[in-house]
């Protein structure tokens, strides 16, 4: 029935209410005739009179085919709050983000922006996926956070470009930046052969190093343990790093590399498509957090 609206089982449920046109009339905000002429409407679009009308100041009573009408009306504008309450959710933000994201994002970045996004929009569903450095793609997601390029129709903006630092034994070199081609055939304390493992080590020997790996293991607290107990030596993303507060530990020296290895985080979104209040203020904020991260650096 494409001629029922929802303005006119609105006024049917109403009126069912209060009893009369009149007094319905007055709650709705209508004329009395307004009122009158929608659920004439409705009479039309079902075929049949949805009240018995007494006359007088008596209630007008639903018809039996006012009951089904009315039953199946209430559910349809009950849905329709909920769409409405959800649309409202939408454009304040409250609404649903997916986000790509890797270990170092995770354990520095994205604390920050979901703080202060919850803070901001309690009643956000935020879910989080680790995405496979090997092959990121957005898919579904709103936001990815990746160190290089990826597949598909994207924008990006780029975040900062995080270096990577040589950690030793306390002394072991004097304060200052330290040559890569010092790092050839040193040991070297460092993750399993991954994504990122593999172009950092490609980058090395690039430079003139290729280390005497002695341990491999995962984990950045468990390499800067076996740093710190003299087995070899690390090289860290500046974010692992600073998550663990290794400045402070003086037990480990932290020098810069010349040159140095970097590499540039961005921030991925899907191109073309129609971004959420949600999605625009998480990018706004985690480009915030960022530079604020950029700085430190």
């Amino acid at each position: 029935m494409p001629d029922v609206e929802l303005r006119h089982l609105r006024a049917m449920a109403v009126i069912a209410e209060e009893g009369t046109f009149g007094q319905a009339a007055a709650r709705l905000g209508y004329t009395q005739s307004s009122v009158s002429q929608q659920i004439a409407a409705l009479e039309k679009a079902v075929g049949g009179p949805v009240f018995d009308r007494p006359g007088g100041p008596r209630p007008v009573r639903v018809t039996p085919l006012g009951e089904v009408v009315l039953a199946h009306g209430r559910d349809l504008l009950t849905r329709a709050e909920a769409l409405t309450d959800a649309v409202d959710r939408f454009q304040a933000g409250n609404g649903r983000i997916d986000i790509g994201t890797f270990q170092g994002v995770s354990n520095l970045i994205l604390p920050s922006v979901i703080r202060r996004l919850l803070e901001e929009h309690p009643g956000c569903d935020i879910r989080l996926s680790d995405v496979k450095p090997e092959d990121p793609r957005i898919g579904e997601l709103d936001l990815l956070f990746h160190d290089g390029p990826i597949e598909g129709d994207v924008e990006h903006v780029k975040l900062f470009d995080e270096p990577y630092l040589l950690v030793t034994g306390a002394g072991t070199f004097p304060d200052g930046p330290v040559r890569v081609k010092l790092l050839d055939d040193a040991p070297m304390v460092a993750w399993p052969p991954t994504y990122y493992q593999r172009w950092l080590e490609r980058t090395l020997a690039r430079s003139g190093a290729q280390p005497r790996f002695v341990f491999r293991t995962t984990g950045h607290e468990t390499i800067l343990s076996m740093v710190r107990v003299g087995i070899g030596w690390a090289v860290l993303p500046w974010l692992a790093l600073h998550g663990h507060d290794a400045w402070s530990d003086d037990q480990l020296s932290i020098h810069q590399l010349k040159p140095s290895p970097e590499r540039e985080l961005s921030l991925y979104w899907p191109a073309g498509r129609t971004e959420s209040p949600l999605a625009i203020r998480t990018r706004e904020i985690a480009i915030d957090v960022a530079r604020s991260l950029a700085e430190q650096m």
